[in-house]
C-alpha cells in the first residue's frame, strides 16, 4: 500500500528492503474498505467496536449496579442521572473526535501520508488543551448543572460529588477516545478493544474495592472510572509512540497544524455543536423524569444501563460505516457507499429488534439487577417495555448519519438532529406535560424524536446529490 508523501526522498534513502518491510506492516495492520465484500467487511470491523462498546457500557452498568445493590437508590440516582450533564460538556470535543476520525480515515483512503501524519498530530495536541478546559469548567459547574436538572434533594449531594471527581479526570476518557478513534479510522479496531476489556476489568475491581471495602459510595466508582480511563490511555499512547506504521505519534511533529485543524473543525464542529446541544436537551428531560421523584430517576437510569446494550450493535455498525464510507468517498468508490448503507440498516435493524424483544419479557427481572425497590422496580420496567420496542428507529438516524459524515457532511446531520433531538423533542414535552401528568407521554418523547429525525436523515439522503458534491471537491 503505497502513500503520497512530502518525504519520498527521506523514504526512499532508506533502501528498497526497508521499504517494503515498512508497506508490508502497514498492511497487516490497518484494513483497507475500498475492496473486498462490503458485509463482510462492516461485520469484522464492527465487532471489536461493539465488544468495546460493550466494555464501555459495562463501566457505567457496573457503577450503577454496585452502588444500587450496596448503597442504595439514591446512590444509584445519582451516578445514573448525570451523564446529561456529562454529555452536555464534552459534546463539542466528541465532535472535534469525529471530525479527526473522518480527515484521518479520507487521508488514508486517498494514500496521503503527510495529510494524514498533520492530522494525528494536531488532533491529539487539541485534545490536550481542550482537556484542560473541560477539567476545570466541569468541576466549577457541577453543583450548577445538578441544580438545574432538578435532580431530587436527597439525590443532589452525592450527584455534585460523582460529577467532580469525574470531571477531574476527563482528560483521562478524552485522550483514549481521540487515540482510538485513530486507530480505527486506519482500520485498526482490535487494540482499542483489548485496552477497553483491561481497562473495564480493573473499574470492576475498583468499583468492588472502594466501595464495598472501603466504603467511599458513589466517590468510590467515580474515582474507579477515572483512574481505569487513565490506564487506558498509556496504553494507547504506548501502541501511538512506539508503532512503526504511518499514523504513529512523534514528540518532535506534536504540533498544530492551523489548516488541519480547520479541516477537522469544520467537519467536527456541526457534529459537536449537534451532541452538545442534544445532551442539554436531556438534560431538560432528566428534569422532567426528576420530577416524579427519586424512584423514577433511580428507574430511569436503570433502564438507560439496560437499553445501551440494545442500541450497542446500531452505534458499532454507524461507526463502522463512518469510517468505512470515509476510505471509499477517499477513493471514489460511490457505489460501495449505496451498498453499504443498504446492507448496515438490514444487519442492525434485524440485531436492534431480536435484542428489543427478549428485553421487553424479561424486563423486570433486568431491572431487578440494579435495585429491588418496588418503586423503582415500576418505573424501570416501565420504561424498558414502552421506549424499547421502538429502539429500531435508532438503525436508521445512526447509519445514515455514519454515512454522511464519511462523506465529510457533517452539518445536514447535525441541523436535523437537533431539530429533532432538541426542538421537537421539547416543545413535544413541554406540551404533554401541560396537557397530562402521566409519565407514559415523557416516556414517549424519546423514540418520537428518533422517528422524526430518521424520516429527515433518510429524504435527505436521497436527495443531497452527495457524489456530485464529492466529485467537485476532489478536483478542486
Amino acid at each position: 500500500m503505497k502513500f503520497r508523501s512530502n518525504s519520498a526522498a527521506a523514504a526512499s534513502s532508506s533502501g528498497p528492503g526497508k521499504q517494503q518491510v515498512s508497506h508490508q506492516r502497514t498492511a497487516r495492520k490497518v484494513t483497507d474498505m475500498t475492496q473486498g465484500t462490503i458485509w463482510k467487511q462492516l461485520v469484522l470491523f464492527a465487532l471489536p467496536l461493539l465488544a468495546g462498546n460493550l466494555f464501555q457500557q459495562l463501566y457505567n452498568t457496573v457503577d450503577s449496579v454496585v452502588v444500587g445493590n450496596f448503597v442504595g437508590p439514591e446512590a444509584l440516582g445519582a451516578v445514573t442521572s448525570n451523564m446529561p450533564a456529562i454529555n452536555t460538556l464534552i459534546g463539542m470535543f466528541l465532535g472535534f473526535s469525529t471530525g479527526a476520525g473522518v480527515a484521518i480515515s479520507q487521508f488514508f483512503g486517498a494514500r496521503n501520508e503527510s495529510a494524514l501524519r498533520k492530522s494525528v498530530h494536531t488532533a491529539i495536541m487539541a485534545t490536550l488543551f481542550l482537556g484542560v478546559f473541560l477539567t476545570f469548567l466541569g468541576i466549577w459547574i457541577s453543583p450548577y448543572l445538578v441544580r438545574f436538572m432538578q435532580t431530587p434533594p436527597e439525590v443532589a449531594g452525592e450527584a455534585v460529588v460523582y460529577l467532580r471527581i469525574y470531571f477531574s479526570g476527563i482528560l483521562g476518557l478524552m485522550f483514549y477516545n481521540m487515540g482510538s478513534g485513530i486507530l480505527r479510522a486506519v482500520g485498526d479496531s482490535r487494540r482499542p478493544l483489548y485496552f477497553l476489556i483491561f481497562s473495564s476489568i480493573t473499574n470492576i475491581i475498583l468499583d468492588l474495592l472502594f466501595v464495598i471495602y472501603f466504603r467511599m459510595g458513589v466517590a468510590g466508582v467515580a474515582y474507579a472510572t477515572i483512574l481505569s480511563q487513565f490506564l487506558a490511555t498509556i496504553l494507547v499512547f504506548i501502541v501511538l509512540f512506539k508503532s512503526h506504521e504511518i499514523y504513529h505519534l512523534s514528540v518532535m511533529e506534536l504540533k498544530i497544524d492551523p489548516f488541519m485543524l480547520k479541516k477537522i473543525v469544520l467537519i467536527g464542529l456541526p457534529a459537536g455543536i449537534q451532541m452538545a446541544l442534544t445532551s442539554f436537551s436531556n438534560v431538560f428531560v432528566q428534569s422532567y423524569i426528576n420530577g416524579f421523584g427519586a424512584a423514577s430517576t433511580a428507574g430511569w437510569g436503570a433502564y438507560q444501563r439496560i437499553d445501551a446494550f440494545t442500541i450497542l450493535p446500531v452505534f458499532s455498525i454507524g461507526l463502522a460505516v463512518t469510517t468505512f464510507v470515509g476510505q471509499n468517498a477517499g477513493a471514489r468508490r460511490y457505489d460501495r457507499v449505496r451498498q453499504c448503507v443498504k446492507i448496515a440498516l438490514s444487519i442492525s435493524i434485524v440485531i436492534t429488534v431480536l435484542i428489543s424483544a427478549v428485553l421487553f419479557i424479561l424486563a423486570p427481572n433486568a431491572i431487578g439487577l440494579f435495585n429491588r425497590n418496588p418503586d423503582v422496580l415500576y418505573f424501570g420496567t416501565l420504561f424498558l417495555r414502552v421506549i424499547g420496542p421502538l429502539d429500531f428507529v435508532v438503525c436508521f438516524n445512526q447509519v445514515l448519519a455514519g454515512t454522511l459524515r464519511g462523506i465529510g457532511d457533517t452539518k445536514a446531520p447535525m441541523l436535523i438532529m437537533l431539530f429533532s433531538f432538541v426542538l421537537f423533542r421539547q416543545i413535544y414535552l413541554f406540551t404533554a406535560t401541560h396537557i397530562t401528568s402521566s409519565i407514559y407521554p415523557v416516556a414517549l418523547g424519546y423514540p418520537l424524536g428518533w422517528l422524526v429525525c430518521s424520516i429527515i436523515m433518510l429524504v435527505y439522503y436521497n436527495r443531497s446529490h452527495w457524489e456530485e458534491k464529492l466529485e467537485k471537491e476532489f478536483s478542486v
